[in-house]
């Protein structure tokens, strides 16, 4: 089995079997949650060939099963649906331990204003980098969207995803190649910043931000919807 198919599964593994606790019961939400990832998973898929193709990414087969899809490995395809599916779980878990993780409507606001001014920033400024480019857009719009339909879910996501950060960045480090031989995932250094955090493009926390986020929002509306129009309770 491949590192990359293992970095995977083993990310998936813990939350997968702890979504059955009867405190969390998130595989009662499940057709909420895999819509929310299959709806998530098209505008990034399609970005991830397009850099794939145009190699400003690319995965080091050494690493890989051998098996493609649209020129991205199977183990690229399982992580849209692994990582968001833990990042998720752990964002409702941290809120079912501690339902008061949010920041003040007044805080939750002014966070926002930094990171929409920081991300139009890095646009403007690094347009012609592809990379660079395309996230900060992603991040703007998803953000924006956030911000005007559910944002009340920017309240507890800002210190939420702090947290989820942390396996984020053990999973992109090993990727990148920190504690390996060579990098599973490597990067065109011409079309980001150049700017690396251990091995990992500062680049991928923000992508990072809009997957997750984009994610949870859908998933979330999803469960509103269905509260609404049948009158139960998820």
């Amino acid at each position: 089995m491949s590192l990359y198919l293992w970095i995977d599964l083993l990310s998936l593994s813990v939350p997968l079997l702890v979504s059955f606790h009867p405190r969390l019961q998130l595989y009662r939400q499940w057709k909420f949650l895999f819509l929310a990832i299959a709806i998530t998973m098209v505008p990034f898929i399609i970005w991830d060939v397009f850099f794939t193709v145009e190699q400003y990414w690319g995965f080091n087969p050494k690493y890989l099963s051998g098996i493609y899809i649209f020129h991205l490995p199977i183990e690229e395809w399982l992580f849209f649906i692994c990582i968001p599916y833990a990042c998720v779980f752990t964002h409702i878990s941290l809120l079912e331990l501690n339902p008061k993780i949010k920041l003040s409507d007044q805080v939750t606001k002014r966070v926002t204003y930094v990171l929409g001014l920081l991300f139009a920033a890095l646009l403007v400024f690094n347009f012609s980098k592809a990379y660079t480019a395309v996230d900060m857009i992603f991040a703007l719009i998803v953000l924006f969207l956030a911000y005007r339909v559910r944002p009340k879910l920017l309240n507890s996501f800002y210190l939420t995803f702090l947290v989820m950060l942390i396996p984020f960045f053990v999973v992109n480090g090993v990727l990148t190649g920190t504690g390996i031989e060579e990098n599973i995932v490597w990067y065109n250094d011409a079309e980001n910043l150049g700017i690396r955090m251990g091995t990992i493009p500062v680049e991928d926390s923000a992508y990072a931000f809009s997957m997750i986020l984009m994610n949870l929002l859908i998933f979330l509306q999803f469960k509103d919807f269905e509260k609404k129009t049948t009158g139960t309770k998820n």
